[in-house]
């Protein structure tokens, strides 16, 4: 159950900036082949990018996957699938940088210390705002 509800999560993310890049769909066909949910009736047609998905379900996606109290481990598996999703076309818009901030929000570990994660998705924004400088 939780590998489909973060496929479906990655599918609402490849589409928080307006369109599917071709890079974006591969990785999430590769993810449906590779977890079996290809043909799955609930997956099927969020695959198949009829529809698209408004940000705020992916955020409730995102927040009924976390729960009220994730684990590390469904976090980390959370931020690696979006951030390997995300970069998967060399180009990281606007909304999807905010998006990887409200996950870096709800990391369970936050409150505590700084974890790994934590540095990786304060890496990752530096790595775009530069670019995002750099582009201008």
């Amino acid at each position: 159950m939780k590998n489909k509800q973060l496929l479906k999560i990655l599918i609402g993310v490849a589409w928080i900036d307006g369109v599917i890049q071709p890079s974006e769909r591969s990785y999430l066909r590769q993810v449906a082949v590779r977890e079996k949910l290809d043909d799955d009736p609930e997956i099927k047609p969020l695959l198949s990018e009829l529809k698209p998905i408004k940000t705020s379900e992916c955020y409730r996606w995102l927040e009924s996957y976390l729960g009220d109290n994730p684990s590390p481990e469904t976090y980390q598996d959370l931020i690696t699938s979006i951030s390997t999703l995300i970069y998967s076309d060399d180009d990281v818009d606007i909304q999807e940088a905010k998006l990887l901030t409200k996950v870096q929000s709800l990391d369970p570990t936050h409150d505590s210390h700084r974890s790994i994660l934590d540095k990786l998705v304060t890496g990752i924004q530096k790595l775009y705002h530069r670019a995002i400088t750099e582009s201008n």
